[in-house]
């Protein structure tokens, strides 16, 4: 239907989280272009631990953009078989402590579509049990788990305080289910 179609390419790089590929498409008009993709591992999930009051979300290092950002809990797809509600509950422990009675899929999603195929499950937990953190990495170590209500996390949003993408299609997702 779009008339582009991919005529050939190669893999660039190959490492442990990314592989990057370099490929030649014929497009509608009859000419050619190259794109480079990033194709991540199998995709990611997004938890949005939702207290019925307040929604749990971290602050973090992301050494990407140098900064301590608000996100909610999220991570890769890395365990060979996982199912996505079973990497989102995993990913909630590990990160904010918190085991969900009820995990509901609210949105699957494209992160970067422009230069990556990662595509990202976002699952809204409830019923959350606290349990003891298993933080992965320097920067979930070093992350400051905060509870806001919606109406707080959508105004750091609205004054660009959030910046991070899936957070935001996150607080806005719960704040449509809750309208």
């Amino acid at each position: 239907m779009s008339g582009f179609r991919r005529r050939g390419g190669d893999i660039v790089y190959r490492g442990p989280g990314i592989t990057i590929g370099s490929y030649l498409y014929d497009t509608p008009g009859g000419g050619e272009m190259t794109r480079e993709v990033v194709h991540a591992h199998d995709g990611s999930v997004v938890v949005l631990p939702y207290t019925g009051t307040h929604v749990v979300m971290m602050r973090q290092f992301r050494a990407p953009v140098d900064e301590v950002i608000y996100e909610l809990p999220a991570g890769k797809r890395d365990v060979a078989g996982e199912d996505p509600v079973d990497a989102a509950r995993r990913e909630s422990i590990e990160e904010a402590g918190l085991d969900p009675g009820t995990l509901t899929l609210l949105h699957t999603f494209y992160n970067t579509p422009g230069y990556s195929d990662e595509e990202s499950w976002l699952y809204l937990a409830e019923d959350l049990m606290p349990v003891p953190p298993d933080p992965q990495g320097p920067e979930e170590v070093a992350a400051q788990i905060v509870e806001l209500t919606l109406d707080e996390a959508l105004s750091l949003v609205a004054s660009g305080v959030i910046k991070d993408a899936k957070t935001i299609i996150g607080l806005y997702a719960l704040a449509r289910r809750l309208s």
